[in-house]
This record gives C-alpha cells, sequence and structure tokens, in this order.
C-alpha cells in the first residue's frame, strides 16, 4: 500500500524577513509548530483511510474525510500563503511586480486604495478564524474576493493569486487584539511577483508548491 505523504514547504526566506510586519516569533510558531501540525494529521489521516479502504473497511476510510478536510485544506492554505509572502525591502513585495494584476485591479475597483478598502473590511469582517483571497474565477478571468471560514480552501474552480491568514495564531504574540494593524501591515510583504505568476498562470501551476511537499 503506498500512501503519499507530505511535508513543510521550504520556505523561501528567513524566520525574520518579514519584520516588522510578522515577527520571528510568530514565525517561528506559526510555521514550525502549526503548519506541521495539519502535515502530521493530514498524513496521519490519509494513511489511515488507505489502509482502511485496502480492507474494504468504508466505513473507517469515510470516517476520516473531515480530518483530510480540514487538515489538508490547513497544509494548502499555508503553503500558498508562505509563497505569497516577500521580504518588505524586495522587489517582489512592491506592486510593481504585479503590472497585469495591478491593471485587472484597477479595472474591477477602480483603484489599488479602493480594493485595499474592500479587502481589508472583508478580512475584518471574518467571524472567528478564517481565510481571505484574491482569486481569479474559473470561468470569467475576472478577480473576486471570498472569504473561507476554519481552513477551507480554494479549491473548486478559482485560482488563488494570494491569501491572508486571520487565524489568531497568525498576528496574536504581536498584535494583540489589534487585528486592523496587521491587515494593514501585511501589505507590506506580499509577494506581488508571485500573485502575477498566479494570475498569468493555469490554476494547477498554482498550486505547484504543494507537489515540491509531497
Amino acid at each position: 500500500m503506498s500512501v503519499v505523504t507530505y511535508s513543510l514547504p521550504r520556505l523561501p526566506y528567513a524566520l525574520d524577513a518579514l519584520e516588522p510586519s510578522i515577527s520571528k516569533q510568530i514565525m517561528e510558531l506559526h510555521y514550525h509548530k502549526h503548519h506541521q501540525t495539519y502535515v502530521t494529521n493530514l498524513n496521519k489521516a490519509l494513511e489511515i483511510s488507505a489502509k482502511a479502504g485496502s480492507e474494504g473497511k468504508l466505513h473507517d476510510a469515510a470516517a476520516q474525510l473531515s480530518a483530510i478536510r480540514f487538515n489538508g485544506g490547513g497544509h494548502i492554505n499555508h503553503s500558498l500563503f508562505w509563497e505569497g509572502l516577500a521580504p518588505p525591502s524586495s522587489q517582489e513585495s512592491k506592486l510593481d511586480a504585479a503590472p497585469k494584476l495591478a491593471k485587472a485591479i484597477k479595472a474591477t475597483w477602480g483603484s489599488f486604495d479602493k480594493f485595499k478598502e474592500v479587502f481589508g473590511a472583508a478580512l475584518l469582517g471574518i467571524q472567528g478564524s478564517g481565510w481571505g483571497w484574491l482569486v481569479k474565477e474559473a470561468v470569467t478571468g475576472q478577480l473576486r474576493i471570498v472569504t473561507l471560514a476554519n481552513q477551507e480552501a480554494v479549491v473548486i474552480g478559482d485560482t488563488p493569486l494570494f491569501g491572508v491568514d486571520m487565524w489568531e495564531h497568525a498576528y496574536y504574540l504581536q498584535y494583540l487584539n489589534g487585528k486592523a494593524a496587521y491587515v494593514e501591515n501585511i501589505w507590506k510583504v506580499i509577494n506581488w511577483k508571485t500573485a502575477e505568476a498566479r494570475f498569468a498562470g493555469s490554476r494547477d501551476q498554482a498550486f505547484n508548491i504543494l507537489k515540491a511537499s509531497m
């Protein structure tokens, strides 16, 4: 019985490279502890499900679906999130690195500032834990802002361009209950070069980071 297993993707920057927007302490906990837990639990659930399936125990295999969805979503979301960030001093963190996407944002929302305002409001409107994403719609190719609860992932149709983690573990040690400050500062470390590549590329290409962690 061969079961695909996943591991943490390699970060393309040092743990302190996103400071002051995201502290080294948060990165250490978020990446090494929280993301690793999703990966560990995903691999466990996949193994149990595969074994049960091979033994004809559909009921036991089906019992793992919620764990696979939750932890798989956690691994997908965080893998895309890390790749979608860049040090604030880098060229990748400048909007100029995404000329085609910037043009589409302006066409959709009128200005980049308006887009930031709408996206920020969506993030701060999330009740409990969740994520906010800028996506490219599957059929129309239009841009849309979506929010998803817990570890639901953008896995049906749309292409995720970049996302913002609104779970407390993503910001609380640094910002406490100042979510608005976290949302404001996250813009300084968005990797616009990656967002541009996802916008121009195929949906499957946007998820290539997952193959690299297999």
